[in-house]
């Protein structure tokens, strides 16, 4: 589990194709990396991948087929800019919210408008995932956890705070890219269990 908060900033250093899938190293950039271990997760922006090799200052990971195709990964260049966060320890601080790193979709950059210091930043969304999406929720952005501000028929709006700019890939992000979406955990949880008592009524009628 992560917290969406992002604790450093690195860059795709290299991507290696291996019998279909991609085998991902990572250059750790502003991570604290000290103490990895072999097998423990990072989120890659937003992506939950697992260290099976590292030095001082790279991981490697392997990207299946699944996430490839349904995730950014699979198309960010070489050098890509990209948010880390290494899995919470269960003593952590819960400063953003629960995110499994399971991304749920893509979206895109619609608009980024200046509001004072702050960046309100609009982003398309698929629309099955529209559902999951309420003002004043939680959403994970690119592993960044964020408070949605407005929904419309086909995206959302955040504000971005200077800080979360100037320490995120977001410093790097423009109108027209593809971003990770994973809608808040609560709210898929809630409709399980109202479809769930739904089909149970329905069949002790």
């Amino acid at each position: 589990m992560f917290t969406g908060l992002v604790e450093g900033v690195g860059h795709l250093a290299s991507r290696e194709e291996r019998g279909g899938d991609a085998r991902l190293r990572i250059g750790v950039g502003t991570l604290p990396f000290a103490g990895v271990v072999q097998g423990e997760s990072i989120a890659v922006n937003g992506c939950c991948l697992t260290v099976v090799a590292f030095d001082d200052a790279h991981f490697e990971a392997d990207a299946s087929n699944e996430t490839l195709a349904l995730t950014t990964l699979g198309a960010l260049p070489v050098g890509a800019v990209l948010n880390l966060e290494r899995a919470m320890r269960a003593d952590d601080r819960l400063g953003g919210h629960l995110v499994s790193g399971h991304v749920d979709g893509t979206g895109r950059v619609r608009s980024v408008e200046q509001d004072a210091r702050a960046q309100r930043w609009t982003f398309d969304a698929p629309a099955p995932l529209l559902r999951y999406i309420a003002k004043k929720g939680s959403i994970c952005v690119d592993g960044v956890s964020l408070t949605v501000n407005a929904v419309d028929d086909a995206g959302f709006e955040v504000a971005l705070v200077p800080h979360t700019v100037a320490h995120t890939a977001f410093a790097q992000a423009k109108v027209g890219d593809a971003v990770n979406l994973e809608v808040d955990l609560v709210a898929r949880y809630v409709e399980r269990l109202l479809s769930a008592g739904a089909f149970m009524t329905g069949a002790g009628a």
